[in-house]
């Protein structure tokens, strides 16, 4: 077996504009918000073994300063954009970990993303101690508890006191293996050619992985009626844009930390049962005292 470098390679994106949803932490500064999340991701890898890649879209030269003064500059490469769109930043993220071959363990994360301090490495045992697992989400969504899109059998393994649930669907921002990633490439260049800058949309794209919901027409036309039609669309994009997937690829598992060990910055998806406002101090807190001594 390969020994490699890395405990994990990340791909990181920042972008310089803010989300529709600002956090409730610098909701009209985004170079401190990129700050405060990207200080909490290199805080939640302490004790591992990091390849990163930062992709900076339409950032000024402060952006680049920011993120080495906060990583330094070993094992860290920063590609520039000039504001270009959400296919093009995506399809260097994937590249660079598609390319890599210094770690097995992959992740994918954007600049809107809060990690508690020294977690991260509960995601990588749990890929590591479970081959049967293709990914892991850090990000415990809210949603999950209280939608019929997500009233599922669950799934539960525990491992050093952190319980980890099978799920539908996450985010853009994920855990993976280099190996899997491979495989699923082919699905986001299918999406990208039809949506272009729009890039794949999250809940078709883990409906044809996971193949939860899909084969499921009742509620297909429940939703419609409902006026759920951001599901229904799913079930029907899933099969239009995956259907080889659905059809014919083999269904991969998708897991959730509870407790949630991340959380999404946006201010309708902040995950629960974290104090996220005293997180975020401390983390300022500690941005502020590092900043002083040097």
């Amino acid at each position: 077996m390969k020994q490699f470098s890395y405990d994990v390679a990340v791909a990181y994106r920042i972008y310089s504009k803010m989300s529709k949803n600002p956090p409730p932490i610098f909701p009209d500064n985004k170079f401190k918000l990129a700050e405060l999340c990207f200080y909490s991701l290199k805080h939640s890898l302490t004790g591992l073994r990091v390849k990163l890649w930062v992709v900076l879209n339409d950032c000024p030269p402060e952006y680049e300063a920011m993120i080495r003064r906060i990583w330094g500059s070993e094992d860290l490469t920063i590609t520039h954009f000039p504001g270009v769109g959400n296919m093009v930043t995506t399809t260097e993220q994937i590249r660079n970990l598609i390319t890599q071959t210094d770690a097995e363990l992959v992740c994918l994360s954007d600049d809107d993303y809060f990690y508690r301090p020294g977690q991260f490495h509960r995601a990588v045992d749990f890929l590591r101690q479970n081959p049967e697992a293709d990914f892991v989400t850090l990000h415990d969504h809210p949603d999950g508890y209280n939608t019929d899109l997500h009233k599922l059998p669950i799934q539960t393994l525990t491992m050093a006191g952190q319980n980890w649930c099978s799920c539908l669907s996450t985010c853009h921002t994920y855990l993976t293996r280099r190996s899997v990633m491979i495989e699923i490439q082919g699905m986001y260049w299918d999406m990208f050619k039809k949506f272009k800058d729009v890039g794949a949309h999250d809940l078709p794209f883990w409906m044809a992985l996971t193949k939860k919901r899909v084969f499921n027409p009742f509620k297909l036309v429940r939703w419609g009626l409902t006026r759920r039609w951001f599901w229904a669309a799913s079930i029907v994009m899933a099969w239009y844009y995956c259907g080889r997937q659905v059809l014919f690829g083999r269904r991969y598992t998708l897991w959730v930390a509870r407790p949630t060990l991340a959380t999404h910055m946006d201010a309708k998806l902040l995950a629960p049962g974290i104090d996220w406002q005293n997180e975020f101090q401390r983390h300022i807190a500690a941005i502020k005292s590092e900043a002083q001594k040097d």
